[in-house]
């Protein structure tokens, strides 16, 4: 400070007790603004003024600037966040792909608060907690810290229906049995429409202490717009499961086996790989709707289709094709596993015996044809008519075991081309 008046000494050196003072001001700022006060006294001319008033005349002026930077600060964040309000609508209310929801939802509360170290979502649905998405400051996706503990902060959002705010997670009730190395803050927040908690938002930082106001009405837009994208979502998500859903048996029905076969294609192209498709129909299901009715009828095809799918592997695929007919798709299969899977669900349908008709005597089987990607066609049309043909051969000659297809010299074509070619 040197060529400076005493004057002006003091002047700053009041200047920077009142600045040090005002909590109002980030830390950050506040030799910004010092700064700007010294530049602004050298070149004003403040006059003779005797000593006495120079400390009313400091306080004055710092105050004034203090004042102005103030109202430029609260302009700027205002305007900062209608901007992150306009991108957080945009962002979160762009899909209706519920994961794809989750994943945009945490990826904007990152960026929201300075030291974040993870956000994570957890639905809330008929009285339970399920993940839904995280992410991490170095990157990591969807990979829960922990699932909510009964007592721990997720729980009690939900129970108290208010965000909840933990400035410092070593020494908090909600964490006296968390492990040692947790630390830092976090706020908890419940994600309400329609006055229902539909899931609970969890941001931690890296740092204890308190969040500033700004980054609470960010958090709480975020969790405003989250709620809503996310019941949109969940209805598209419902009503979409519905539209594939076959009404008797809970299955998937064609549409969605259409689908899956087309997703199937691709996955063969890119991995090069084969899979199998397995026609299949059911065996004296028509005698048990005859003797016992189609209420029977349709819960033995709920149960034993149902049964089925519960002993297939979480790759593969099983829809009711329609009627009494089923369609296995068959992941990574080449003929000898298709042929092996196929004996194995025959077998399952000869040995099962539902526990609602222990006292009536029935004889179910199953007969099925294979279809191999890509031997005997690589289109989903072609892959389901040579399945059915071979399925056909099987019906007429073997009923209860299985057929496969031949292999396609061209595209099948069910006009021209008889079943009875394919064995």
């Amino acid at each position: 400070m040197a060529g400076i008046t005493e004057r002006q000494k003091n002047i700053f050196h009041r200047a920077r007790e009142i600045i040090k003072q005002d909590d109002s001001i980030a830390e950050e700022e506040k030799e910004g603004i010092f700064k700007l006060i010294q530049v602004l006294v050298e070149v004003a001319d403040l006059g003779p003024s005797k000593q006495g008033k120079d400390e009313s005349s400091s306080t004055a002026f710092t105050q004034e600037i203090i004042s102005r930077h103030a109202l430029m600060a609260a302009v700027k964040q205002q305007i900062d966040e209608l901007d992150s309000l306009k991108k957080l609508s945009l962002n979160v209310t762009s899909s209706l792909d519920l994961q794809t929801v989750l994943d945009t939802v945490v990826a904007e509360a990152m960026r929201l608060v300075k030291n974040a170290r993870a956000a994570h979502i957890f639905l809330y649905s008929h009285g339970k907690l399920e993940f839904g998405s995280s992410l991490t400051a170095e990157g990591s996706k969807n990979m829960p810290i922990s699932m909510p503990r009964k007592e721990g902060l997720t729980a009690t959002v939900v129970g108290s229906g208010v965000p909840i705010i933990v400035e410092d997670i070593t020494n908090h009730p909600l964490y006296e049995k968390s492990p040692q190395d947790w630390s830092g803050s976090i706020i908890g927040v419940p994600l309400k429409f329609n006055k229902s908690i539909v899931g609970v938002m969890n941001l931690s930082r890296s740092i204890a202490g308190g969040f500033t106001r700004a980054e609470l009405r960010l958090i709480g837009l975020l969790a405003d717009q989250a709620a809503v994208a996310i019941s949109n979502a969940s209805l598209h998500q419902q009503v979409a499961a519905q539209a594939n859903t076959d009404s008797v048996t809970g299955l998937p029905n064609r549409r969605a086996l259409d689908e899956r076969l087309q997703e199937e294609i691709r996955y063969a192209r890119r991995m090069n790989t084969m899979f199998s498709v397995v026609m299949m129909d059911l065996d004296g299901f028509k005698t048990v709707n005859d003797t016992f009715g189609h209420v029977i009828g349709d819960e033995l095809l709920y149960s034993l289709f149902n049964h089925l799918a519960e002993n297939i592997r979480p790759t593969d695929f099983l829809a009711r094709y329609g009627g009494d007919e089923l369609t296995l798709i068959t992941r990574e299969a080449d003929q000898e596993m298709a042929e092996r899977v196929t004996q194995k669900i025959i077998d399952l349908v000869k040995g099962y015996k539902p526990s609602f008709m222990e006292n009536k005597t029935i004889q179910l089987g199953i007969t099925a044809g294979i279809a191999i990607y890509p031997t005997h066609s690589k289109t989903a049309g072609d892959l389901l008519r040579a399945a059915d043909a071979a399925l056909y051969q099987a019906k007429k000659h073997h009923r209860g075991q299985y057929s496969v297809a031949k292999v396609a010299t061209g595209p099948l074509d069910p006009i021209t081309i008889p079943r009875k070619q394919v064995e």
